[in-house]
């Protein structure tokens, strides 16, 4: 996806109101670069294949208070990272077990921050501090990474809220419950397949 230069100068001004409210609400956002032509802007140097962090010291900027924040995004069209491991972490699945999660969560009352891509990955965000046990299916982020956050551009499309933190009064759950509803969402999927396997035989 091609983006103008009105085009980023629109989603700098949002870029930079939804940056400086996650600050402020204490998530541990950073600028990262952006799409631009064939490559990525913001930071000279560097190639990716998508958003990284602006700068070579982002781990020792991570809680950055809000007006600090609001001067990053100044000017510039910076994607959204936020460095998990430091209140925040994040979980990452394909598209059709998240959506089967987060109907779980939700029947179950649990709503859950998830954000979602264009390349057709959910991410539930969740607290810092319960392990994650090794799962194929499963994509967990921790201290050390980062995600991007909407309503950042990427190729193709943009990173956009399927439930936002309003919605759960900025109130993170703990990772076991997101695993709870995965674990019962990819349990559903197995058996599903497994009959129409029976079925087909």
């Amino acid at each position: 996806m091609e983006w103008s230069d009105s085009w980023r100068g629109a989603f700098r001004i949002e870029l930079r109101a939804e940056a400086v409210s996650l600050a402020w609400h204490g998530w541990p956002v950073l600028p990262g670069t952006y799409p631009a032509g064939d490559g990525w802007a913001g930071r000279d140097g560097v190639e990716s294949t998508g958003p990284t962090p602006v700068h070579d010291d982002w781990q020792e900027r991570v809680g950055t208070q809000a007006d600090q924040v609001a001067a990053w995004w100044a000017g510039h069209s910076y994607s959204i990272l936020l460095a998990t491991g430091h209140g925040v972490d994040a979980v990452e699945v394909d598209t059709d077990l998240g959506r089967k999660a987060a109907v779980a969560l939700r029947a179950a009352g649990f709503p859950v921050p998830i954000l979602a891509t264009p390349e057709g990955r959910w991410t539930f965000l969740v607290a810092t501090g319960s392990p994650w046990p090794s799962d194929d299916r499963v994509t967990y982020h921790g201290k050390g990474e980062f995600i991007v956050l909407p309503p950042t551009p990427v190729r193709h499309g943009v990173v956009h809220w399927r439930v936002k933190p309003q919605i759960c009064g900025w109130q993170l759950p703990d990772a076991t419950i997101v695993r709870d509803a995965l674990h019962e969402a990819a349990h559903a999927t197995d058996s599903y397949e497994s009959l129409l396997t029976a079925e087909t035989a």
